[in-house]
């Protein structure tokens, strides 16, 4: 049985305390959670994918623009100061 990690204790001791408690049945086992629901792809897969990669592209376009942004200000400020 699969119990995830969220519901067991930690410490050793607990765990081995909780492990005995399930297994003679002092306390009831945690349920397994439920299988992910199936997911049906879109008509068009090429399609979503294409809109999926765009999306992406552009928030990693933003993100590298803002690093460089920085970069370009961090090297002007460190030339002002070595005077």
């Amino acid at each position: 049985m699969t119990v995830p990690k969220g519901k067991r204790p930690r410490d050793p001791n607990q765990l081995a305390k909780w492990t005995v408690e399930v297994s003679t049945g002092q306390i009831p086992a945690p349920e397994a959670p439920a299988p992910p629901a199936s997911v049906t792809p879109p008509a068009n897969l090429s399609e979503y994918m294409a809109a999926i990669g765009r999306k992406g592209r552009s928030d990693r376009r933003q993100a590298a623009a803002q690093d460089h942004d920085q970069r370009a200000a961090q090297a002007s400020g460190s030339k002002g100061c070595a005077e």
